[in-house]
């Protein structure tokens, strides 16, 4: 061979060897004795698992993150869920430009596919504008928690405040609350604390709603009219997802508490599940009907080109709207007097085939290797796959080869199915213009 072929990648291809890259770092990192709090080697498993959950902002735990990590370790994990909630490419995009270096045409393109962007045009200007949102809601988000932690820990609530305002931006939940409030404890402490409760809430929504959307209300303001279509669904749907969720855990969940903890509560269950992980109640104590409600939600997810994971709300949009059309007997999906494109439609459908298959066939799976119930073990699989981070209390109990299923649910949930499949098979295109014969197929 005379000459070595040069191997280009797809934009597809560079983002998800970026997540596995900071993945498998931050999990070497996490190995070593400095990173634990007993300063003794935790399993590469164990440290694999956290950083997987960590980068694709799920929260799913095998050790109370409080408790189990070091100061330096805890750092670790919230570098890496910064990482993942930003997106590597994102993050790589925003160090060029704070160094003043210029980039490229194929760079562009990339970030492009890694915020959803519609076009390749002032991308760079939208990467700045996103950097600079981003800095400012995690401080506006810390400096507004510091009273809440300063006043029950000290000085530690700097740092308590620091990391909880970031990971609830990036939709990780996960919490530092162990050493104080018990093991795997969440934000159940704070139940009845109205304002931490609404700031938290805040960041989990503003995180998880899009940077494209944060553009439209930056630039137009109040004028609804003016924001693009898929902002105004983004919109909408987020605000039905709140508070039909939040109608029913009020009134059939949660009966027992006072009425003002009870309206925040059931607000806050509402919203976590769209890919945050943080709770505020024992999630055993919810019946079986809420249960399947909150892994609905948690399939679902935010929005594209956001922190939150899952299908994404625009997903459930162009599948409620192509119900809609079915049963109208039209020819097109709409939505807001505006025609979806036919691969809009088709993509959608497969998502939805995806993650049903995925979620079912995984939490069977867990189900029959740990002779766990079916419930939990589908509600496990669902909070990796949406990369929400809750659970019925079974994460750490869990084998190697649930662990493994769980790591790869979770890297599919962050990268998104499609990006996935489009890095390790890349894009089919079909230059054919022939057609196949058409034939009748009975559906229903």
């Amino acid at each position: 061979m005379n000459s070595m072929k040069k191997v280009k990648l797809s934009p597809f291809q560079i983002m998800l060897i970026g997540f596995l890259s900071v993945i498998l770092i931050g999990s070497i990192i996490l190995m070593f004795p400095f990173a634990s709090k007993n300063r003794e080697y935790t399993p590469f498993i164990d440290s694999l698992f956290t950083s997987t959950s960590a980068v694709c902002v799920t929260g799913l735990v095998v050790f109370d993150t409080a408790t189990h990590w070091s100061l330096f370790g805890q750092i670790v994990i919230l570098l890496l869920i910064q990482i993942g909630g930003m997106g590597v490419v994102m993050m790589a995009t925003s160090f060029a430009l704070i160094s003043g270096r210029k980039i490229g045409l194929f760079e562009r393109d990339t970030l492009k596919e890694a915020i959803s962007a519609p076009s390749i045009g002032g991308i760079v200007r939208l990467t700045g504008f996103v950097l600079k949102g981003i800095i400012t809601i995690e401080f506006l988000g810390t400096i507004l928690l510091l009273p809440v932690f300063i006043k029950d820990y000290g000085t530690q609530g700097i740092w308590m405040a620091l990391f909880h305002s970031i990971s609830a931006f990036c939709n990780a939940g996960f919490d530092i609350m162990g050493s104080a409030t018990g093991e795997l404890s969440s934000l159940t402490s704070f139940s009845n604390n109205a304002y931490l409760n609404i700031v938290v809430m805040l960041l989990i929504i503003i995180g998880g709603i899009g940077f494209l959307t944060w553009e439209d209300i930056a630039t137009n303001k109040f004028r609804i009219s003016k924001y693009r279509m898929q902002s105004k669904v983004v919109l909408i749907f987020t605000l039905i997802l709140i508070f039909f969720p939040a109608l029913y855990f009020f009134l059939f969940e949660f009966n027992t508490l006072p009425i003002g903890e009870r309206i925040f509560v059931s607000l806050f269950q509402a919203v976590t599940p769209r890919t945050a992980g943080f709770n505020t109640i024992d999630l055993l104590s919810i019946n079986g009907v809420g249960i399947i409600m909150m892994m609905f939600l948690m399939l679902v997810g935010g929005a594209p080109g956001s922190t939150a994971g899952g299908m994404k709300v625009t997903t459930l949009a162009v599948l409620f709207s192509t119900v809609l059309s079915a049963f109208r007997n039209k020819d097109e999906v709409s939505i807001m007097k505006r025609r979806i494109e036919k691969g809009a439609v088709r993509n959608a459908t497969t998502l939805l085939y995806i993650y049903i298959s995925l979620f079912l066939i995984v939490g069977s799976l867990i189900s029959l290797i740990e002779g766990l119930p079916v419930l939990p073990s589908l509600f496990e699989a669902a909070s990796a796959l949406g990369t929400v981070g809750l659970s019925l209390s079974i994460t750490a109990s869990l084998g190697v080869a649930s662990k493994i299923m769980l790591m790869i649910l979770m890297l599919l949930g962050r990268v998104g199915s499609l990006t996935f499949i489009h890095a390790t098979l890349g894009k089919v295109y079909n230059n054919n213009v022939s057609k196949y014969p058409v034939e009748r197929i009975t559906v229903g």
